[in-house]
């Protein structure tokens, strides 16, 4: 825990202000007549006020040494001077140093009030008419309602980055919207602990088992359990977890649940043999998903009936006979609306795509490629000689600043103009852009899905791969016959040996597989920077920025933070010619390798063809490539696209020497160390293990403890996910003929 700092003061000037986040850098004179500087998330501040701050110190480059603000209080100047600095900063449009001069003479003291309660008075100035006058009171109300909103959060300990986002979703009537319902502060665009907003609610009175705090629970679990993965809960599921949340009794939680499914914001339905409750917007989701596929599976298909003669063609052409399974789903892509194909490594998944893109241009069809993850996406097009991009690109994602959700341009209105869509890693992808995906689709558009179905499933709600496997509609290729050329690989052999439960073959060499056993974290962690650091440049020629390390945990010796901080020590050290820049108990080096840790939509990038875009999204990895002298910004270069993070942005990414194996989901790398040490039950499992082994694609050493690699090939335990697309499909029935 970061031990906090308190000092009080007077704001002295401001040295940066950002206006859209409320990210400022100040200089603040303390009663004791020394000028610090303070850092952080303070809308709207302004010299003259008065701040009370708590905060973390910390070492800027340029700036020195100064205090990260963590919790402030914050109070009007009083004397005239000081009311003179804060008005003529620029707070009131309209008002400069010599209207605010003469402000503060007419009115001294009372010149805050004036402003607020009685701004006709200032038509008493010379030059200043009444729509002036009513303009400056206008801006100024303005302002004191996001300083009132921040001393409401300041009440409860909430940082002032709140007062931000709820001014950006609500406007001006933010506080009255929270005070009205501060469980607004438990949704999407906050994220505050329900607890916290359950107290706030509760201290101003609110009813412990008045509807709004019933209702919000419900609202509330079902939100918690899709970042979990589940699309629904079963009603007794959802009750039970309401009623704990509560400590309430669950009679009064079933009414409140059915006043929600009243009024629509949560719809019930029987999903199998489950009474499911969905939000809305899952619920629609599912269904569109399921509406759209059908169609796609009904689409005429008559024009591919000479699929077989078209196959014998193209092999003549490229010289090449495809095994039966690959010939199989190369024919079926041609006379089918939706294809999946799977199949686990060296099984031929990339010459079969190769297949039926040859084919799909014989066929004289638009074919358009996609993957979830950008690195996915250049690896789909150096594999298939076409260009590949991110499905978020393709469907022209943007954010929504009022409804806090992601839009996409291409829908039904707007289709993609393409006659045939494959998309690759669709284990990654989640039902929100699986349906997005299919409303953009044109009807008889061909779609075709690639992906190993025995890896983790999607960070985002839903099992959308497996579900479409196994509802028995939808065309399924498995390649299963691992080619002898692929045979010869160690790393594949023990990945599908992994997948049938049996643990690898952790003898000392197989050629592009070995294992170095540690059963102690520091010593797994110290061979781990050996081998990225000397062994593996040294000895076998590979550079340090083609190994990754990944390993199951964030936490102890081998968890990433650790081997984190102690890769970048080796791989990256302190130099004079790199900037730095220090981020709580993280430290930024130009040239260090980082991760984007959470979506957003408002990055803006550009590419050095000009090409520019917005987005980066969670597992995204780059360089930092610059960091400006003032140590403000920084330059990170994503796989060609170059994109500037302001310092209130750098809570949104991490180091990235080594990652977890979920985030290098729809990743390759020339070289993999995986750090194996026994980790929390739920990351113990096969498909961690598997997921792991089949990110290298040259050379993969496993450093740990034999034991718990044994027991994670062992462990098929899989979380279930609540999800009705299986059942849906299988039982198709349009909702809207009901």
């Amino acid at each position: 825990m970061e031990e906090l700092v308190t000092c009080e003061g007077t704001v002295h000037s401001i040295i940066f202000q950002n206006a859209e986040n409320g990210y400022t850098v100040l200089r603040l004179l303390t009663e004791e007549g020394e000028v610090i500087t303070v850092v952080g998330c303070i809308p709207c501040v302004a010299p003259g006020e008065h701040l009370a701050v708590s905060g973390v110190p910390e070492t800027h480059p340029q700036h020195g040494e100064q205090l990260r603000a963590v919790e402030l209080e914050r109070s009007l100047p009083e004397d005239e001077e000081e009311i003179f600095s804060y008005l003529s900063s620029g707070i009131c449009k309209g008002v400069g140093p010599a209207t605010a001069r003469r402000i503060v003479e007419r009115f001294g003291a009372e010149t805050l009030d004036v402003l607020e309660r009685e701004p006709e008075r200032l038509t008493t100035l010379k030059g200043v008419t009444a729509r002036k006058a009513q303009e400056i009171a206008e801006s100024f109300r303005q302002h004191m309602g996001l300083r009132r909103l921040m001393a409401f959060l300041a009440q409860y300990q909430l940082p002032p980055v709140l007062a931000m986002e709820l001014r950006r979703q609500y406007g001006d009537a933010a506080l009255e919207k929270v005070r009205e319902n501060p469980y607004l502060l438990s949704g999407e665009a906050c994220g505050v602990e329900f607890s916290v907003t359950d107290g706030i609610a509760m201290g101003m009175g609110l009813a412990a088992d008045s509807d709004q705090r019933l209702q919000a629970a419900v609202t509330f679990e079902l939100s918690h359990n899709e970042n979990n993965g589940h699309v629904f809960l079963p009603r007794n599921k959802l009750i039970s977890a309401t009623t704990q949340l509560l400590d309430s009794g669950a009679e009064l939680v079933e009414q409140a649940l059915d006043s929600l499914i009243e009024r629509g914001a949560v719809v019930q339905e029987q999903v199998a043999h489950v009474e499911a409750c969905y939000l809305r917007r899952l619920w629609e989701a599912e269904c569109s998903a399921c509406i759209r596929l059908a169609g796609l599976l009904a689409a005429d298909t008559d024009r591919s009936a000479q699929a077989g003669r078209a196959v014998d063609e193209l092999e003549a052409q490229q010289g090449i006979t495809y095994a039966p399974l690959q010939r199989q789903a190369v024919e079926l892509a041609a006379r089918t609306g939706v294809l999946v194909l799977t199949g686990g490594p060296g099984t031929g998944k990339t010459t079969t795509v190769r297949g039926i893109v040859a084919l799909f241009r014989r066929m004289g069809l638009e074919i358009v490629l996609a993957a979830p993850t950008g690195r996915a996406a250049k690896r789909m097009s150096e594999l298939t000689g076409m260009e590949a991009q991110t499905v978020h690109r393709m469907l022209g994602m943007s954010w929504n600043d009022v409804t806090h959700q992601v839009t996409f341009q291409k829908t039904e209105k707007e289709p993609l103009e393409a006659d045939a869509v494959i998309v690759d890693e669709m284990s990654m992808v989640d039902l929100a852009l699986f349906s997005a995906l299919l409303r953009a689709l044109r009807p008889g558009t061909r779609l075709v899905l690639v992906g190993d179905a025995d890896q983790l499933p999607s960070v985002g709600a839903g099992n959308v791969f497996s579900d479409l496997i196994r509802s028995g509609r939808v065309e399924t290729v498995f390649l299963r016959e691992v080619f002898r050329q692929a045979e010869q690989s160690a790393i594949i052999r023990n990945a599908h040996a992994v997948n049938l439960g049996q643990p690898p073959q952790l003898a000392n060499n197989q050629g592009d597989f070995f294992f170095l056993c540690r059963r102690d974290g520091e010593r797994t962690l110290s061979t781990v920077v050996e081998l990225c650091k000397t062994r593996l440049p040294d000895h076998m020629g590979i550079p340090a920025d083609q190994i990754q390390v990944l390993t199951p945990t964030r936490k102890g010796p081998s968890g990433t933070e650790n081997l984190n901080r102690c890769l970048q020590a080796a791989l990256n050290p302190p130099a004079a010619d790199k900037r730095e820049i220090q981020w709580g108990e993280r430290l930024f080096r130009t040239g260090d390798r980082i991760m984007q840790t959470k979506n957003n939509y408002n990055v803006v990038w550009e590419k050095a063809d000009g090409t520019v875009g917005t987005g980066m999204f969670n597992g995204d990895v780059g360089r930092i490539v610059e960091i400006d002298p003032s140590g403000e910004l920084l330059v990170v270069n994503f796989d060609d696209r170059i994109a500037t993070y302001t310092l209130d942005m750098l809570n949104e990414i991490d180091l990235a020497y080594a990652m977890t194996v979920h985030k290098a989901q729809g990743s390759e790398y020339q070289c993999v160390v995986l750090a194996a040490m026994p980790a929390a039950p739920s990351l113990m499992v096969r498909g961690v293990l598997y997921t792991a082994l089949t990110r290298a694609r040259e050379l993969l050493i496993v450093v740990g403890d034999d034991a718990a690699i044994r027991a994670m090939a062992a462990n098929d335990r899989q979380q279930r996910r609540y999800s009705g697309l299986r059942w849906r499909l299988a039982h198709f029935a349009d909702p809207a003929e009901r």
